[in-house]
């Protein structure tokens, strides 16, 4: 349903993209991670046809950016970073509006608002309630309603719980989980790792304008370098010797400051775990907690991104307002 070849884009000497490949198959949730600076929103405005690539092409729904950008605007819905709706209008006027410009007829376009509404539970508001009176979440709910009244095959949400509180946000989790249900495609820019774990089929990492990592959460995860143990012990006294024994059966072993807490990745899964606490009950440590985890996606991205992430972010810095946009 989109598919990306040799895309860049660049802004005076700073380069945002430099050759993105991606393909999205249809009905999928397709999220595009990475930090400030990394290139996801250009992506995402090239996708949408609000910038031209410098090289390469992007086609959406079998149109191609730079030779169809009409046909591609058609087959699409956007919600960006902060939710576009009026104030000053109900739900029901914002979604109808919406449809309109999409060239609805007045009738079918109240009617799809009416139904839009329903389905992000928002008709219990919607009556003569301006959306200037509507919480964060709720407004978000009905920016991503509003990418969707024409029914477009694919949609598009840049970073779509930027600022918005824990409930907000699992309320457009839910909003999105609709979205891919009823069969839409959707591509996701995010910087909350939680969120692509949530609801993303498949995740492409991207920094410094590359594709750096792609698969599944489990496929990341697992290249993350598995599962790992978690150790909280009841006295710090305890640490130098726990430590020791945790590194003599597994990798990457961690104490923190207060000598209490040890972390380690455990390729065995948890035949390391038993192997572990076996070594400490032999030499009477006890642990007052031990788990055996998989690692987050928060682990892998910085595994995968290293230090580029930060010195991503630091180029914008320089860079100024121009690369925000990347």
């Amino acid at each position: 349903m989109i598919s990306i070849r040799g895309l860049r884009k660049r802004f005076g000497d700073f380069t945002a993209l430099d050759g993105v490949d991606l393909d999205i198959p249809a009905g999928s949730v397709h999220a595009l991670l990475g930090p400030n600076g990394a290139g996801k929103t250009t992506t995402v405005r090239v996708v949408t046809t609000l910038l031209d690539p410098d090289e390469g092409d992007a086609v959406v729904a079998g149109h191609s950016v730079r030779r169809d950008a009409h046909r591609v605007r058609s087959s699409i819905g956007v919600s960006g970073q902060y939710a576009a709706v009026d104030e000053k209008l109900t739900g029901v006027e914002n979604l109808t509006m919406v449809g309109e410009l999409y060239g609805m007829r007045r009738r079918d376009a109240r009617a799809r608002a009416h139904e839009l509404l329903r389905d992000f539970r928002l008709d219990s508001v919607s009556s003569g309630k301006r959306a200037g009176q509507y919480s964060g979440g709720m407004r978000r709910r009905l920016d991503l309603a509003g990418a969707i009244v024409s029914r477009p095959p694919v949609v598009i949400l840049d970073e779509p719980t930027t600022g918005l509180d824990p409930r907000g946000r699992r309320d457009t989790w839910e909003a999105v989980r609709q979205l891919s249900t009823a069969g839409t495609t959707v591509l996701l820019t995010t910087q909350y790792l939680e969120e692509a774990d949530q609801l993303a089929d498949a995740i492409s990492v991207i920094d410094s304008g590359r594709i750096v990592a792609e698969g599944t959460a489990a496929d990341l995860k697992a290249r993350a370098g598995g599962a790992a143990i978690d150790l909280v012990l009841e006295k710090a006294s305890d640490g130098p010797r726990a430590l020791e024994l945790v590194a003599a059966r597994c990798p990457a072993a961690a104490i923190d400051d207060r000598g209490l807490r040890i972390t380690a990745r455990a390729p065995g899964g948890s035949a390391d775990l038993s192997a572990v606490l076996a070594s400490l009950a032999e030499e009477r440590i006890t642990p007052g907690e031990a788990a055996l985890r998989q690692p987050t996606l928060d682990e892998v991205f910085l595994r995968i991104t290293g230090d580029r992430a930060s010195a991503a972010a630091d180029e914008v810095a320089v860079l100024g307002p121009e690369a925000v946009i990347a």
